[in-house]
Order: C-alpha cells, then structure tokens, then sequence
C-alpha cells in the first residue's frame, strides 16, 4: 500500500507522523456541542453534483455553550464582504464566459487551425474567474443548484461526441434533438460521469480526447468545418453549451446581488451570524482539505491514469489547483475581484489571534507548494513512487490536509463547526 492509498483509504490528516481525524473538533466540552438547527439550514440537501462529491449542508454550523459570553463578536462586516465578494466572482465568471462565447462565433464563422487555437486559449484565459468561486460551495447555496451542468467532472467523453474505437457516440451522432433542453436533459440522467454540458463538455469539444503522453488533446479543425451531419451538430451542440454556460453562471451572479430582495445574498445575512460564517468556513475547508486535496490530487496520484485529472482534455489542471487555492485565500483576506474587504482573517484575529496566524502561514506554505507542482500534471501522474514530481505532489496534499485542519480549528475559536468529509 502507497502512501496516497493510505491517506484515502484511512480518510484521516497525516501530520508529523500523527493521524488526526479530518472531521474533528473536540465535542467534549459544553460549549463545543452543535447548538439547535437553524430554519434556513437544510441538513439532506446540497453537496456535490457531477461525478464530484463533497459535504451536504449541516442542520446547524453554530456550536453552542453554556457561557453566555463566548462567542460574542460583530462578523457583519466580513458576511457582507463575502456575499458582495461571491457576487463580484460570479459576474466576472459570467463576463469571462462572454469572450469563450466571442472566440466561438470566429471558430465557426472561419474554421482553421488559428480560430480553433484562439477558442483553445479563450477557455484557458475564462477558467480561472470560475475556479475562484469553487470556495463558495459545499453547503447548499446555489451554485448546488446548476453545478453539475457547470462543473460536473470526470466525464464519459463518448456521451458528447465521437471517441476512440466509437466514431458514432455520443447525441452529437445520434438522431436525437438537439436543443439546450436536450443537452440539459441529457446531463448525468443515467450515470453520474454521463456530462453533456458545463467547462469540461466544452473542453471536450475543443479539444478531444487527451490520448497523449506529452500534449493535450488533438482534435482537428475540421470538425468544424460546416457540411456533414456530425459537423453540424457539433457546431451547434458547441454554441448551445457555452450559451447554457453563460446562462449559469449569470444566473448565479444574479441571484448573488446584494440588492436583490429575496436573493441568497439576502438570505445569508439574515442568518445568525454563526450560521452565515459556518458556510463561509465549511466552503474554503472542504474545497481545500477534501474536493481540491482528495478528490483532485490524491485520488489522481493514487490511480496515476490521466482520466482522473481535473481539465485533462486541455492539460490546464495545474492553473485549476492555483486558483483554487487563491479563491480560497481571497474567502479568508477579503480580498478578490480587484477589491479590498473585511476577510475571516480580521475576524479571528480578535478573537485568537495565533489561530489566524496559523492559517496565514498555512495558506502561504500551500501556495508555494501548489505553485511548483509539476506542469502538466498528467506527466506527474506518469512519474514513478519516489520521483520528485511526486513527492512534490505529496507533499501538496499533507499542506492542504493542515490549511483544512487549520481552518476547522479557526471555525471552533468562532463557534462554528467545520466538517470535512474523509477521503
């Protein structure tokens, strides 16, 4: 048994040689006991869509106590940074998703080698606004709600278009409708890793399958070219997914808005304040400590198959893990979408302050570790036990299982729950 294999198959935080359980806080004492469920807090919903998995939402992220007096401080501040942060994200997101859409309309109004190469660049250069916001889940807001037509990885490829040994899959060669409903339909219906819409179907269809070693996905201009059945419809299925994606993400922004009577904005500072800073946490911890650490890195390094890497089609996963990270960095200073806010920083800082700094230095310690992760990451999947390409990944997944931890410590000084799932 590898290292990584003992990392998920305990499910447990691997620190200076001590396993410490991911999901940990000490519930012995009085105050540490989770106080009564809040209305808003749905306990059965939530969670991760598309192949992914994660942490539902809890009844309640607030920890009771027989004191009074603990837990008594003003997050209002950092609540109302957050909710106008989110909103911030998502309308960038969407407006980068606007210029994929741009590069499209050239890719298929002039077919070649140089529009595809332009459309292959737009979705690299729009990603990185959306990976930003993937610490703004994991606990039934409403990106739960379109995610898994957002984001929804690993993918069966052959849902969407022709693969190896297949040149008939997928509804691109079938005779089915083609219509956004269609696609929306289509998506995970019978099988979760059955993605038909979101970043990756799109990827997919700019690039095709990753069957190299060395390079991305190869997949010819001419697949654009107008005039054969299969052409045509890909040209459209590739219109409809990125106006569906536009769609998403914009109705995220909206529903986001501060000034929308009745949006979630709304709804989270109308919370406790316990409650509305538990989501925040729980967001960037298991994003940090489960989704990015797991999920994405672990599993993938367990495997060593370049099916499990996040964006394989387009060998971009290592700017996946940067800007993961630094979405969850901009949660905790504030900071994002080219503003300065009240971060959880300030806030934990009065309370405890070397708690805050913990989590300061363990965010910096998995920047720079994430940073020199090797690039593309499918060449270190294929590195053998033992190289420096893999330990450096190792070495990433112990940082981000402490920045989890350290954050679910931040949590308890707050009065808040933290809880990652096990790997």
């Amino acid at each position: 048994m590898n290292k990584t294999k003992l990392w998920l198959g305990i499910g447990s935080f691997v620190l200076a040689g001590s396993a410490i359980l991911p999901n940990t806080i000490d519930l012995a004492n009085a105050e540490d006991k989770p106080a009564a469920a809040a209305p808003a807090a749905k306990a059965d919903e939530g969670g991760e869509q598309g192949g992914e998995s994660g942490g539902g939402a809890l009844a309640s992220y607030a920890l009771a106590s027989t004191d009074a007096n603990a837990f008594q401080y003003d997050a209002k501040p950092q609540i109302d940074a957050y909710a106008d942060l989110v909103y911030s994200s998502y309308q960038t997101s969407a407006k980068a998703a606007q210029g994929l859409d741009q590069a499209v309309e050239e890719l298929l109004n002039n077919p070649g080698d140089a529009s595809l190469a332009a459309a292959r660049q737009a979705w690299i250069k729009a990603r990185p606004a959306y990976l930003l916001t993937e610490a703004y889940r994991f606990y039934d807001g409403p990106i739960e709600d379109v995610e898994g037509r957002v984001n929804a990885w690993p993918m069966n490829e052959a849902a969407i278009d022709y693969v190896k040994d297949n040149p008939k899959a997928g509804l691109i060669n079938s005779d089915k409708p083609l219509t956004m409903d269609a696609i929306v339909a289509a998506n995970q219906a019978d099988d979760e890793a059955n993605v038909t819409a979101g970043w990756h179907a799109i990827e997919f269809l700019l690039w095709g399958q990753d069957l190299s070693a060395d390079g991305p996905g190869a997949r010819p201009a001419s697949d654009y070219t107008a005039g054969t059945p299969a052409n045509d419809r890909r040209r459209e299925y590739l219109i409809l997914v990125v106006k569906l994606l536009i769609d998403d993400l914009s109705h995220l922004a909206a529903v986001w808005d501060p000034n929308l009577a009745g949006g979630y904005a709304e709804s989270l500072k109308a919370l406790p304040q316990r409650e509305a800073v538990g989501r925040m946490l729980n967001g960037m911890a298991i994003l940090a400590g489960f989704e990015f650490m797991s999920q994405r890195l672990a599993v993938a390094l367990d495997s060593g198959d370049q099916e499990d890497e996040h964006s394989c089609f387009s060998d971009t996963t290592h700017q996946d893990f940067v800007y993961d990270l630094q979405g969850i960095k901009n949660v905790w200073t504030g900071d994002g979408a080219g503003k300065e806010r009240p971060g959880l920083d300030e806030l934990v800082r009065s309370i405890d302050a070397a708690s805050a700094e913990n989590v300061g230095r363990l965010l910096a310690d998995a920047e720079v570790k994430t940073a020199a992760l090797g690039n593309p990451w499918d060449k270190v999947l294929a590195s053998p036990e033992g190289s420096p390409e893999r330990k450096a990944a190792e070495d990433v997944v112990t940082a981000l299982q402490a920045l989890g931890k350290g954050l679910t410590e931040a949590g308890s000084k707050l009065g808040v729950l933290v809880l990652i799932p096990a790997g």
